[in-house]
């Protein structure tokens, strides 16, 4: 089965979300609720991480949270295990309690958080469940709008994005969300790239270049084809530099260069082998992949050319977006 990939690193921001096993109920009462957010507060005390919004529904939990320490699967391995332990001793039942693994998306703070804060905290109502968002008590809504606020939410970060802060904001906030309900705004996660990312193209590739070298070669990673970081051009051009030779020139560039940029396409974009036999002359679907073996194989044993691919790999990503 493919796992989601987890891109973790200090100070990023994730929307999380998990459904119960066959879309069942997780939350049976009120104190399931209360339960679930001693977790949230354990979790904060034992990894550090702050929450910026929830909304807990019947049968799903939304959270906007920030990693300071970059640990977002320890925080949800807790927070998830410990909840789901609860509710089977509390019903007597085994097995799982979520359907598979949480989802975290990564966030663009500054071009997203605002948009996905208010997008959760309406859920209750594009649900129908209340008619105004203060009126549903599982969410972190009336902590923004509200003197009082919950201990285990930060409102800081967003309240500022709409005003300097204090009372001026919370009405900010409020008449900003409540211009959502009119409007019935577009759903921000319809951009999320390659289900895991949401961001601008910079911030992706950015994300992206956190990742080790092998995070994205293994066959179990869900839609890791189209979590490639760079464009065909990206790759073309920074080969072309290295060899000089010109892009309108590149199947005349000879055999170390066509090799080479065979093998950086198919480890760094998502071109597919036709795509890619078509740059060097008609090269075939298995020309392609004997060319990226053969070099693959070359590198093993040679320093010289491992360092080359390095520098290439160096430049691709000053690529500007």
């Amino acid at each position: 089965m493919a796992r989601p990939l987890r891109i973790e690193y200090k100070g990023a921001f994730y929307h999380i979300t998990a459904r119960g096993n066959e879309r069942k109920r997780i939350f049976f009462g009120k104190g399931d609720y209360d339960k679930f957010k001693e977790y949230l507060l354990e979790a904060q005390d034992k990894y550090g991480y702050r929450l910026h919004c929830y909304v807990l529904m019947g049968n799903h939990y939304h959270l906007l949270i920030e990693t300071p320490n970059g640990n977002m699967n320890k925080v949800l391995h807790y927070i998830n295990g410990c909840y789901a332990n609860y509710i089977n001793r509390k019903r007597n039942r085994s097995g799982h309690l979520l359907q598979g693994r949480y989802k975290g998306i990564l966030v663009d703070r500054d071009a997203y958080m605002l948009e996905l804060s208010r997008y959760l905290h309406l859920n209750p109502v594009r649900a129908k469940i209340v008619e105004r968002p203060e009126d549903y008590r599982q969410s972190s809504y009336r902590s923004y709008v509200k003197a009082q606020k919950e201990a285990i939410v930060t409102t800081d970060l967003i309240l500022g994005m709409v005003s300097e802060g204090g009372k001026t904001a919370r009405t900010a906030y409020r008449e900003y969300v409540e211009k959502g309900v009119a409007e019935q705004g577009r759903n921000p996660l319809e951009d999320v790239y390659g289900g895991v990312i949401l961001g601008s193209r910079g911030f992706i590739k950015q994300a992206l270049g956190t990742l080790k070298e092998a995070a994205l070669d293994q066959e179990e990673i869900a839609r890791r084809r189209e979590l490639r970081k760079f464009e065909i051009e990206d790759v073309i051009e920074a080969v072309c530099s290295y060899f000089e030779v010109s892009a309108d020139r590149l199947a005349e560039g000879g055999k170390d260069l066509r090799d080479m940029a065979i093998y950086l396409l198919k480890r760094h974009t998502s071109a597919l082998n036709r795509q890619i036999g078509e740059l060097f002359e008609d090269l075939t679907y298995s020309g392609v992949s004997k060319a990226n073996q053969r070099f693959s194989m070359r590198m093993s044993g040679d320093r010289s050319l491992r360092k080359a691919v390095e520098k290439i790999t160096g430049s691709m990503s000053n690529v500007k977006v």
